[in-house]
């Protein structure tokens, strides 16, 4: 499982135009994660990736967004499970097939909830144009 945690001031998705998921960071930021399933991805993965997202401290002053209460927008992104070390163009032999990631991707939305964050999602499976306004920059890439 991979995972892109970006701090953001704000961030929305949408789906045919229309606005699925949106989270406002206010003055302590928010935290966007991208999160793709792999396929061979160890059975509890979720749940070290729903602590991660939760406890990294990447907002401003090293806090996470469980010591501050920050928004998080998880979206699901198949494609971070791309391989690209040969050719021009990317495998996904190692993500996850849609019946497998969907539940996993509902598993850490639904940890994040009972830490008490506001979690709002994309749509699994969707067209989404997903918008963000990064807070520093700061970005990582997250592993489990």
């Amino acid at each position: 499982m991979k995972a892109v945690l970006t701090r953001v001031t704000r961030a929305a998705v949408r789906v045919d135009g229309e606005i699925v998921g949106e989270i406002d960071g206010g003055d302590t930021g928010g935290i966007l994660a991208l999160v793709g399933v792999g396929r061979d991805d160890a059975p509890d993965s979720w749940e070290t990736m729903a602590r991660k997202i939760a406890e990294l401290r990447i907002l401003d002053g090293e806090k996470s967004a469980s010591d501050v209460g920050a928004p998080v927008l998880v979206v699901s992104q198949f494609t971070l499970m791309g391989a690209t070390k040969k050719g021009r163009r990317p495998s996904w032999t190692d993500a996850a097939p849609g019946e497998v990631a969907e539940p996993v991707i509902a598993r850490i939305v639904s940890d994040l909830r009972e830490r008490g964050l506001e979690v709002a999602e994309g749509r699994f499976g969707a067209m989404m144009d997903v918008e963000s306004v990064n807070a520093g920059p700061f970005t990582v890439l997250v592993e489990c």
